[in-house]
């Protein structure tokens, strides 16, 4: 049986992409009261397009973090394809999966924060990112080269501790900070996990 739902065309698709480029932007620069207007300028569409595509700011705010979700999904899945077919080890798989989110995440992080101001309920399964990187992290692991304690809720804690709405600057700088802790070198050292004690 044909479905009834018609492909977008490659201009509908360019335009709900500029879209969505806007509105990340615009609440970051404005926060979650920004019109629907001042986000169909940046993106440079007439406001009817912007409704057509979205009805209402919390349908857009909605699009958006829907988008990010199935970016990490596809990320990880595509970490672990290259992992498994040894185009790069689990560490080089997993640290440039990582780079990737972090800077996805510092992106998306004014929108995720409006999504409860607007009243939006956006529910975000997360279940095949982490099936992904629980099978990335194992192979890491085994390999020698990842931490043997890492976790997916690890990782988790790394892409939420992202600083929201850094620049992408700042991001790489966060990120070579960061990735020396996922490896089995930074386990080996030991370091201390609380402040010295004080002195009287």
């Amino acid at each position: 049986m044909p479905s009834d739902v018609r492909p977008m065309r490659a201009d509908a698709i360019r335009n709900r992409a500029k879209i969505l480029d806007a509105a990340r932007s615009q609440i970051e620069l404005h926060g979650p009261d920004v019109s629907m207007e001042v986000i169909a300028s940046a993106g440079g569409v007439a406001v009817g397009t912007l409704y057509r595509h979205f009805p209402t700011k919390v349908d857009l705010v909605a699009a958006v973090l829907s988008e990010y979700t199935e970016r990490m999904i596809t990320g990880a899945h595509h970490a672990l394809a290259l992992a498994r077919d040894e185009e790069l080890t689990p560490l080089q798989a997993l640290a440039g999966f990582l780079v990737e989110v972090f800077r996805v995440t510092a992106q998306n992080a004014a929108a995720k924060a409006a999504a409860p101001a607007l009243g939006a309920s956006i529910n975000i399964d997360e279940s095949e990112a982490a099936k992904a990187l629980e099978d990335l992290i194992a192979l890491g692991i085994a390999s020698g080269e990842v931490r043997p304690d890492l976790t997916v809720a690890d990782v988790y804690l790394l892409v939420t501790s992202t600083p929201g709405g850094a620049s992408q600057r700042d991001i790489g700088r966060w990120s070579e900070l960061v990735l020396p802790s996922i490896t089995a070198a930074a386990a080996a050292m030991n370091l201390p996990r609380e402040a010295p004690p004080t002195t009287a």
